[in-house]
């Protein structure tokens, strides 16, 4: 129950960061909706400028290249040297002008750095080239070094959503892992307990089972000694009987009772008159006194004859006395075969108990050792289970915060590569235009320009 009471409040803890980061992430999203709107607005702003601009441009140079204007500025213009300068440099313009529209016009794209050059080349102020050169020269290294920047940030976006994803894929199953092995943890952890609880009873019950034979052996060796004394005094009263029959009917079998010995230290005491001389014990006592009343009776009177003794009936009393002597002999010779049974029984069953009770403690203490240490095992993969399911969120937040970062640019890398080279291209046309290179088609396209 604490267990699964922990289990819960780290569920409500999950819960309540899950929900902070999903409103946080719904925030995000709608300012990113927002934001992408307002770019797309300002996005088609920029094209329809850009696109008004360059028909403006276009239509300025159609105008200024006619022939009826160049005829008109030749009578115009008032040095015919001056005149020539300035066509040749209206021709290098006109033509640096027409590859970079080419370039811009062919991405169909936004080409800022395209349109600073062509700014710089309608400035008729200016002479010379060299200051268009030297920003073309200018703008080409920046090309190059944007296009070394986003290499390396494209290389780096890659190896990173590569090896974060990895790393997530891992911890993900790293986790299962842990939950399955936490899952059969637990499963020997209740089939330990259901174990210990069996032992603990069975070890109970054995305790009982032992008290239990214990006070019947107890009773039954009480009931054995009692048996024993009567059936022992029962057979030394019969033998006395026919003893005391045997010295009325037949003196040469009777046996006189064995007279008794006073220790030394009974004569000091019976002389000193502190203790009285043994006498014959009760049952001799007894018998004694019906022996004095045994004795032959006096003579009948004449008319009858002499006394005559019960010899054949002796005979028979004796045989019987013999009989329940031999029965009780029978009967406590097989009470010492039961008694001597049972003990030897009660014995091994003891000894058994004993080994048993023994094999079940030890069995009892390294079950529930083992079931400590699945229960340390158990805590340690919970809380590896627990740093595991953060450490997947933290790698899911850096994988989303790269996403985010490198998606545009490894979608679009290929687009800006091209229009970075197409760019590049047109700067260095143009430069080897304004340097006098001569492309048929620039002439070309020149021609088109002015046919349109």
């Amino acid at each position: 129950m604490g267990q699964v009471g922990l289990d819960i409040v780290e569920m409500k803890e999950d819960l309540d960061d899950t929900a902070k980061t999903l409103a946080e992430d719904k925030k995000f999203l709608a300012e990113l909706e927002k934001g992408c709107a307002t770019k797309e607005a300002e996005w088609a702003e920029r094209c329809k400028t850009r696109a008004d601009e360059i028909l403006a441009i276009s239509e300025t140079i159609k105008i200024l290249n006619d022939d009826d204007a160049l005829d008109l500025f030749k009578k115009t213009l008032p040095s015919p040297s001056f005149i020539q300068i300035q066509d040749r440099s209206r021709t290098l313009r006109h033509r640096a002008l027409a590859v970079l529209q080419a370039a811009r016009v062919s991405k169909n794209m936004p080409q800022p750095r395209l349109d600073f050059v062509a700014l710089a080349l309608r400035d008729q102020n200016t002479g010379t080239f060299d200051k268009v050169i030297g920003m073309i020269d200018e703008m080409v290294a920046i090309l190059a070094e944007e296009q070394v920047a986003d290499n390396d940030k494209k290389a780096y976006c890659e190896a990173e959503l590569d090896k974060t994803e990895d790393s997530k894929k891992s911890l993900e199953r790293k986790v299962d892992d842990l939950g399955a092995a936490l899952e059969d943890t637990k499963g020997m952890i209740a089939t330990l307990t259901e174990e210990i609880a069996a032992l603990i009873d069975g070890i109970k019950a054995l305790d009982k089972s032992v008290a239990e034979a214990t006070d019947n052996r107890k009773a039954e060796n009480a009931a054995y000694k009692e048996l024993m004394a009567a059936d022992t005094a029962a057979e030394q009263l019969l033998s006395m009987a026919a003893n005391r029959l045997a010295k009325f009917y037949t003196p040469k079998l009777y046996v006189p009772p064995a007279k008794t010995e006073l220790s030394a230290d009974q004569r000091i005491a019976v002389s000193m008159g502190s203790e009285a001389e043994p006498t014959v014990p009760p049952m001799l006592a007894q018998v004694k006194q019906h022996d004095t009343a045994a004795v032959a009776p006096p003579p009948p009177p004449e008319t009858w004859g002499a006394y005559k003794k019960k010899g054949e009936e002796h005979g028979g009393v004796v045989a019987m006395l013999n009989m329940l002597k031999a029965d009780l002999e029978k009967e406590m010779q097989s009470a010492s075969v039961e008694e001597k049974d049972a003990q030897a029984e009660y014995e091994k069953m003891m000894a058994d108990s004993a080994e048993k009770r023994a094999t079940d403690s030890q069995a009892l203490a390294d079950k529930e050792s083992s079931k400590a240490d699945l229960e340390s095992q158990a805590l340690k993969l919970k809380e590896e289970q627990t740093a595991t399911m953060t450490e997947v969120l933290n790698t899911a937040e850096t994988l989303k915060n790269l996403h985010i970062e490198c998606d545009w640019l490894v979608s679009n890398f290929e687009v800006r590569k091209e229009a970075r080279t197409g760019e590049m291209d047109a700067l260095k046309k143009a430069k080897a235009v304004l340097s006098g290179a001569d492309f048929s088609l620039i002439q070309t396209g020149r021609s088109n320009l002015r046919g349109a």
